[in-house]
């Protein structure tokens, strides 16, 4: 079992939809990789993905705010995609609602059986190496979240002011 600092994320793309499974914690100390994955497989028109939370011990706003651009960016164009998020949890289930993030995603609230084939599951980074997220990708990811629904930037007022600072010197050429 991954530990809080290190999650698992799998991920099997050999499936439509694809799947990521969540193991561990999703915060901004670990999640930078699951940015780069939804952004590579938008590229590639995979819009269409499951998001298996049945092992996730908690996520943070960083981490919504990065599923919450995948979704928006999976709904927009032809043919639209879409994000189903299965296997929360009662908290978990609750940061998506208190967020407004339900409104772009479809919530199972059965448990979807997510089953990931051991041959075509493979680990998103290297295991045992941290990736934090620098200050402009989890600006972004709150930037997302207010777009989402506006009574979330009253909540991340002062995180979006702290971070527009942090981003703006780490430079343009920061990812």
């Amino acid at each position: 079992m991954a530990n809080e600092a290190q999650p698992v994320y799998l991920v099997q793309t050999a499936s439509d939809p694809v799947v990521l499974a969540i193991q561990g914690r999703a915060s901004y100390l670990n999640c930078a990789p699951v940015s780069q994955f939804f952004d590579k497989m938008l590229k590639q028109g995979r819009k269409r993905m499951i998001l298996d939370f049945s092992r996730c011990t908690g996520m943070d706003s960083t981490f919504l705010g990065i599923v919450t651009g995948a979704a928006v960016a999976a709904r927009s164009g032809e043919p639209a995609g879409g994000l189903t998020l299965t296997g929360l949890s009662p908290r978990n289930l609750e940061l998506v609602r208190n967020l407004g993030l339900f409104r772009l995603v479809t919530v199972d609230s059965g448990q979807f059986p997510v089953i990931l084939s051991p041959e075509q599951a493979k680990v998103l980074g290297s295991p045992g190496q941290q990736d934090p997220a620098n200050a402009k990708l989890i600006l972004q990811a709150h930037e997302n979240l207010v777009a989402a629904d506006p009574a979330n930037k009253e909540k991340f007022q002062d995180v979006l002011a702290f971070l527009k600072n942090q981003a703006a010197k780490e430079g343009p050429g920061a990812k």
